[in-house]
Formats: C-alpha cells, sequence, structure tokens
C-alpha cells in the first residue's frame, strides 16, 4: 500500500512569530501521520529547532541546479541538508511562470536535490488554456519525460511527484475529484509503461485550492496520495484536517 504524504507549501509567507505558532500546533495533532512543511530559506534553521523529534519533517520550495561556486543569491542542496531538510519542491508552476524556470532546469534541480539525497516533490500541471486546448496529459507527459530522459525513471522511486494544476492554484477553484483523479491515472499509467514497481509505489500528490471542506473526497481518490497545499498549509485547522483526510 502507498503511503500517503502531505506537504504544505508556505511560499513567500510566514514571520518567526507566526511559524512558532503555527508549528506549536501542528505538532501535537499531527503526530503519527506524515506530513512535511516547506518553508522560507530563512526560516529552515527554525523548522529544524522547532520540529525536531517530532513526527512532521520539512524542507525546502527551490533549489539551485548548481553545487557551489560564484552563484550569488542561490541555494544550494548540501545547504539544505545542513538544515536537516528532507524534502525540496522543484518545478512548481509559480517558478516555471513567474521565473522561467524550463523543463530542462528544473530537471537539473531534481538531479541535484537526488545526488545530494534529498527527495525532489516534482510538479507538473497545466494551464488553463493548455486545459481549455485538451493538451493538458501533452503538457503533464513533457514535463514528466524532461526528467526521465534526465535520470531515469527509477529515479522516481525516490521521489513524489505533484500534479498541480496551474488554473487551480489560489484562484479558489480546485479540479473536480474526477478531473483530478483522471491526471493522477495518466501520471500512474505513463510511469507504469516504463517500470510497473515504480509506478505502483509512487506518491503523488494533488495540489491546486485544496483545503478541509474538499480534501476527504480528492484524497479518496485511487491515484492521489495526498496533497502538496499552499495557502491551507498556514491554517492550523485547516492543514489539521487536510493531513487526517490524507490519513484515513
Amino acid at each position: 500500500m502507498r503511503k500517503k504524504l502531505v506537504a504544505g507549501n508556505w511560499k513567500m509567507h510566514g514571520g518567526l512569530a507566526e511559524n512558532a505558532a503555527l508549528l506549536a500546533a501542528l505538532k501535537p495533532a499531527l503526530a503519527g501521520i506524515e506530513a512535511v512543511v516547506c518553508v522560507p530559506f530563512p526560516y529552515l534553521a527554525q523548522a529544524q529547532a522547532e520540529l525536531a523529534g517530532s513526527s512532521i519533517t520539512w524542507g525546502a520550495q527551490n533549489v539551485s541546479e548548481q553545487a557551489k561556486g560564484a552563484f550569488t543569491g542561490e541555494v544550494s542542496a548540501s545547504m539544505l541538508l545542513d538544515f536537516g531538510c528532507t524534502y525540496v519542491i522543484v518545478g512548481h508552476s509559480e517558478r516555471r511562470s513567474l521565473y522561467g524556470e524550463s523543463d530542462e532546469l528544473v530537471a537539473k534541480k531534481y538531479l541535484a536535490a537526488q545526488a545530494a539525497g534529498l527527495t525532489p516533490i516534482l510538479c507538473v500541471g497545466e494551464s488553463l488554456a493548455e486545459r481549455e486546448s485538451g493538451v493538458t496529459e501533452a503538457v503533464v507527459a513533457r514535463q514528466l519525460d524532461a526528467v526521465i530522459n534526465a535520470a531515469g525513471v527509477v529515479s522516481l522511486a525516490k521521489a513524489v511527484v505533484a500534479y498541480e494544476p496551474v488554473w487551480a492554484i489560489g484562484t479558489g477553484k480546485t479540479a473536480s475529484q474526477e478531473q483530478a483523479q483522471a491526471v493522477h491515472a495518466f501520471i500512474r499509467g505513463k510511469i507504469a509503461a516504463l517500470d510497473a514497481d515504480v509506478a505502483d509505489q509512487l506518491v503523488i500528490q494533488y495540489g491546486g485550492s485544496v483545503k478541509a471542506a474538499n480534501a476527504a473526497e480528492l484524497m479518496v481518490q485511487s491515484d492521489i496520495d495526498g496533497g502538496l497545499i499552499g495557502g491551507a498549509s498556514l491554517v492550523a485547522d485547516e492543514f489539521i484536517a487536510i493531513c487526517r483526510a490524507a490519513a484515513k
């Protein structure tokens, strides 16, 4: 049976005091549940200090494809390891759309993360225009292929895939459970055609305006193995409810 994993993506939110209050609320409520919080770089030390010894793991929202060198403003995978990170998000739609990260660059970041021993959470997903044009599967396949061609399908055994329809992120719109399940099934089927064992164990998260009110109907789908949660992960009661829905 595949594990269920819920990751909270705090994006560029937070502060020392509010982080401490949120983490203090999450720790007892999520005991024994597979959950991770991906915090902004400046708060990794705080997450490490607050969460050490708890069942919640922590990670970053981005990583450089470079191991070290004269790359001002970048953060390497080895630096993330210094702060106890387990996971790192790569290829989030905001990185792709706002900062021009290509499929090839995302693949390089994925490789850098795995080379250091981090588990990448690889984000894939289509825009509203692409969905309306009927090319959702082609877009998702292209994004996956960039990583598979660079790292091999077996690398996915040490990764997580997050399907996040761009049109549903922060918009209040959510893919229906049928829409989400269909793309998750497509992803698993594509991987199964290359390696059935990897596909069977692959954790595929859904991300896109997930909240307590719709979590249960999404998490019960056969190919949805958790969530990549944005705004709702900043509200303790919401994130706790989503995690518990995934854990059932």
